[in-house]
């Protein structure tokens, strides 16, 4: 069979069983768009920044665990790419990016819109490939998603050249499976290894199940659920695991870290034993490394083998799939009844993992996000940006179902949810999926109204409208003496820390519900706590996009902080 190398690149979509791919055209990919174009096997999107095809690919992997695609062209149209693939990578998100490249013999020439993508994208990515040789298009096709969705998921960059999107291959035919020297993913757990973790948890006294990401990716809920109740351990989540154990069950004891809350961050102290499955100790969970956990032993389960003792030191590694170790640990490991730790646990917890001082005046962020959890009944997958909503949001909204959180964890990527939210609406039609969004990190991407205008996706925008970039303003509040440079986003200038406040409440740059009316979406306001609940229903009831905002209070901080450097029991409680 012959087809071009633009022809083979839609093939192998086609043949991996991709159904949506996000991207933006440019010159060195007209030949593949020229293919698209009677392409009809899935639906491409048009979007109108390709950060936010990236960032779109990635919302769709992460709500469906099937490979994100995204499309853009060399030079800018590649590096816009970048930070999306960034994004993908320190998640562990399986994406597979194409971008188009000059011809060969332009290669590093400087060439019109030549980047060395390959060179930038290699940090990044979990592997990148560029194509020198139309033989060997197929199977480098093949080999990247099966890279990207295997062992520690991630993104893989393909980027091919304009020649060999031209070129011909006479002979063609899409491999049925790949076999990648130097690359065999370890997926089950050593038997005696397993063994000693039952043995652990059998003579632990304190013990703690601590889980992440890994757990989603490997679809290992039930399981650890299993353990869990089997175990009666007390369970606490990462902030990329939450949803992997259900937020309303009774040995949930919330998101440690940063701004995790009292009970998980005191638990790490006080216990003896952790059994961390599918987490990595990043910074923002352990704090200062050399004080966490102090009488705790560490049992890691993780697939991939570099994440294990990579930042605490790690007492029995078990390296495997998740769910895969799970299942061999729940037959051998024997029931354990609540106990003392378990009362204890269950004091700390208190009524309320977290809590805030309402205000008969003033909308305060948190009574929003609680209030949506309450109209939807967590039957709602939820995206975010990155800021302090992005926290309240993983304090307040009960994650009851793996995959119904999707945000930029490890790289904070602000301008992440709008588009995110299109990925993952598309790849759940009929599911409502909110966005939640501060008046600052909505601006990153605020463009992709467009997109979701014009292909009337659902997506019902909640904007925190506080006046500021909240995060940075708490920091520059608790550390800088309330110096809030460039912070305010209302007045235009380095704020004193709103002297006036009554005369900023009466500014909006931009009008947000002026603009979403601009792109033909319909748009709501609320701006006293009588009329949240008034505005999320009307928000809700609209057949297609919507965008709710909401003044909120100005300088509400995000509590508890464990500030950086510090340990987890020096926590500010505010």
């Amino acid at each position: 069979m012959k087809k071009t190398g633009a022809q083979i690149v839609v093939d192998a979509l086609v043949q991996e069983g991709v159904k949506v791919v996000f991207g933006y055209p440019g010159g060195t990919v007209i030949p593949i768009f020229d293919v698209l174009y009677d392409t009809k096997e899935f639906t491409f999107i048009l979007t109108r920044h390709e950060q936010g095809a990236a960032h779109a690919a990635d919302g769709y992997a992460r709500a469906t665990g099937e490979v994100g695609v995204c499309i853009a062209t060399s030079g800018p149209g590649a590096m816009n790419i970048m930070t999306g693939v960034a994004t993908a990578y320190l998640d562990s998100i399986p994406m597979v990016a194409i971008t188009g490249q000059v011809s060969s013999p332009l290669l590093g020439t400087d060439a019109f819109q030549e980047a060395d993508i390959v060179g930038v994208s290699r940090s990044i990515t979990k592997h990148n490939f560029l194509v020198k040789d139309i033989a060997e298009l197929p199977t480098v096709m093949k080999q990247a998603f099966h890279i990207a969705r295997t062992g520690r998921p991630g993104p893989v960059l393909v980027d091919v050249p304009i020649d060999i999107a031209r070129t011909v291959l006479d002979d063609y035919e899409y491999p049925q499976s790949v076999s990648i020297r130097g690359y065999k993913p370890t997926v089950e757990g050593h038997p005696k290894q397993i063994e000693k973790v039952a043995a652990m948890i059998e003579s632990s006294k304190r013990p703690l199940l601590f889980a992440g990401g890994g757990v989603i990716a490997s679809g290992a809920y039930a399981e650890l659920k299993e353990l869990a109740e089997k175990t009666n351990m007390p369970v606490t989540l990462s902030f990329m695991g939450l949803g992997a154990f259900p937020g309303n069950h009774p040995l949930f004891i919330g998101m440690p870290g940063m701004h995790g809350g009292k009970c998980a961050n005191r638990v790490f102290q006080e216990c003896d034993l952790i059994v961390s499955v599918g987490a990595r100790f990043d910074d923002r969970v352990t704090g200062f490394v050399a004080r966490f956990a102090p009488n705790a032993k560490i049992v890691h389960l993780d697939v991939d083998p570099a994440s294990v003792s990579k930042i605490v030191k790690v007492d029995v590694p078990v390296v495997g799939d998740a769910r895969r170790i799970l299942i061999a640990l729940n037959k051998i490991v024997k029931p354990r009844a609540a106990d003392k730790w378990n009362d204890s646990v269950q004091d700390w917890k208190g009524e309320k993992l977290f809590s805030y001082q309402p205000s008969a005046d003033e909308i305060k962020p948190q009574s929003v996000i609680e209030k949506l959890y309450g109209v939807v009944g967590g039957n709602a997958i939820i995206c975010t940006e990155v800021g302090q909503h992005q926290m309240w949001t993983a304090q307040y909204y009960k994650f009851d179902k793996p995959r119904t959180l999707v945000s930029s964890g490890g790289l904070g990527t602000m301008g992440f949810g709008l588009p995110a939210a299109m990925g993952v609406a598309l790849s759940n039609p009929g599911c409502p999926v909110f966005n939640i969004a501060g008046d600052g990190s909505i601006q990153m991407n605020i463009q992709e109204l467009a997109t979701i205008s014009i292909n009337q996706i659902p997506v019902k925008l909640i904007i925190l409208n506080n006046a500021y970039l909240g995060m940075v303003r708490q920091w520059q509040d608790l550390f800088y003496g309330k110096r809030y440079s460039s912070t305010c986003l209302r007045r235009g200038r380095d704020c004193p820390g709103c002297s006036e406040p009554s005369q900023c409440k009466k500014l909006y740059t931009p009008n947000f519900v002026d603009l979403a009316k601009a792109y033909g979406i319909e748009a709501f306001r609320a701006d006293k706590p009588a009329d949240v609940e008034k505005v999320l229903r009307g928000g809700i009831a609209v057949n297609g996009p919507a965008v709710m905002e909401f003044i909120v209070t100005q300088e509400e901080n995000v509590y508890p902080m464990v500030p950086a450097g510090k340990s987890l029991d020096e926590i500010l409680e505010g």
